[in-house]
Formats: C-alpha cells, sequence, structure tokens
C-alpha cells in the first residue's frame, strides 16, 4: 500500500512557509510520482494576486525536468455562494491540472451569502435538516456548474452536508472526496454510505509546510479503522485521473 501522489499542498504564494521546489523535492524524497501545488484562490484570507497563476506555471516549467515527479498547478477554490459559485473565473479553471473546491469560514463573500449561507455555518454546533439541505445543494450547483476534481475537507468549518448526495454526483462526474491530512469530520456511517456509492477517496497531506508533505497519518488511520476498500483509494499504488 503506497501513496503514489499528494494532490492538496501550498507554499510561500500564499501562507505556506516552503517554495514550490522545495515542495517537489521533499516528494520526490518520500518516492512520490505526483505532487500538486494548489494555493487557496482569491476570496481567502490567505491567498493568491492576480497574475500568480502564471508566475506559478514558470516556476513549475523552469524546475521540472531537474526532477522525476511530475509537478501539477491546481488551485483550492472556495465555494461562496447557495448558487454554487467560486471566486476564480472558469476561463481560469480550464488553464489548471487539477480543481480543489471547499468551504472555508474566512473568505470574502456578498452580505446576504455572508448572512444566510456562511453565517448559520460559523454559528450553529447542531445543524439543522433545512441547513444540511442548504449546504448539500450548494455543494451540488457548484459541481453541475464547474469543473471541479477534487472536494476538500467536507464538513469544516460548521458547513455540513449529505455526504451520500454529494457521493452519489461525484461518481457520476468523476471527482473525488478527499481525506484531509488536517482534517477529516466524517462519521462511520457517513464513511459506509458513501462507500456505498462506489465514490473514490484521495488521500492529501493540506501541507504548508515541508514536513507535512506526504503525510495523512489521519486518513491512514481512518481507512483501517473503518474498512474503506483500498480500490476506492484513488492515491494508494495508482495515478488519479483528473479528465
Amino acid at each position: 500500500m503506497k501513496l503514489t501522489g499528494d494532490f492538496h499542498t501550498h507554499t510561500t504564494y500564499t501562507h505556506g512557509t516552503s517554495t514550490i521546489e522545495e515542495n517537489v523535492k521533499q516528494a520526490e524524497n518520500l518516492g512520490l510520482k505526483n505532487i500538486a501545488i494548489t494555493e487557496h484562490s482569491y476570496n481567502s484570507c490567505y491567498h493568491i494576486n492576480h497574475g500568480d497563476l502564471d508566475k506559478m506555471r514558470k516556476d513549475i516549467d523552469a524546475i521540472k525536468d531537474k526532477y522525476k515527479i511530475k509537478i501539477l498547478l491546481g488551485i483550492e477554490a472556495n465555494l461562496i455562494s447557495r448558487n454554487g459559485d467560486l471566486d476564480i473565473d472558469d476561463s481560469e479553471l480550464d488553464k489548471l491540472d487539477l480543481v480543489i473546491v471547499g468551504f472555508h469560514k474566512f473568505t470574502k463573500v456578498k452580505f446576504k451569502e455572508w448572512l444566510f449561507f456562511v453565517l448559520p455555518n460559523l454559528i450553529r454546533k447542531r445543524p439543522s435538516k433545512k441547513q444540511i439541505e442548504r449546504n448539500t445543494k450548494a455543494y451540488l450547483n457548484c459541481i453541475k456548474k464547474h469543473r471541479v476534481n477534487i472536494l476538500a475537507h467536507l464538513q469544516y468549518g460548521g458547513c455540513y452536508v449529505d455526504c451520500e448526495k454529494i457521493a452519489k454526483e461525484c461518481v457520476k462526474r468523476n471527482i473525488y472526496i478527499e481525506l484531509n491530512g488536517k482534517r477529516i469530520n466524517f462519521s462511520k456511517i457517513e464513511i459506509d454510505k458513501m462507500v456505498k456509492t462506489g465514490v473514490k477517496f484521495i488521500i492529501n497531506s493540506d501541507a504548508h509546510d515541508i514536513y507535512s508533505v506526504g503525510k495523512n497519518h489521519r486518513a491512514f488511520n481512518l481507512i483501517e479503522k473503518y474498512k474503506i476498500p483500498l480500490e476506492q483509494i484513488a492515491n494508494l499504488d495508482k495515478i488519479p485521473d483528473f479528465k
């Protein structure tokens, strides 16, 4: 059982402490075959600036022949509305190798969306049925409207969803559900329901320094504890398909 790639890492372009090349070198030293650089997009508290994606692509092109590992350029886009809107244009997403989408607590959104979408998730420890339905619909709207390859840390920030419904749609669209190195918020019941849909999971570090690249003990513990079939883990002994 070998991890083939880490597809969620951050660098000094946002609030990581390592450079792109340092992340790449660390991943190769660990024996990974792939690494993705996936900074936060424009509305995050820590975010890239317009033009940074082009700079990052140039940085990657400048070092890609120095290493045997494949380097991918992606983004961690923010879900910013109930309608499934993102804080980055689709024209930019089309230029990237992969797209991660997630809900984040500290993201710039329109006031109405903050009031009726973000705030309820922040203040309610026990989400209502209506709240879960609203959050689920936001994710479903998003993955139907935009190019999405990975859903990051579902259930984070109080944004609880119907995991089974989302997993079923992910199966249709070849979208991976992330087992995040910093936070995994799934119950056994939710894992069991998602597994039955046939959805594929992906193990990522969400690294913000070189020492976290390729590391995710939470995911491996969860896989063992809840008996997640290894064939449903996209980056164990195989390479994910982001087409």
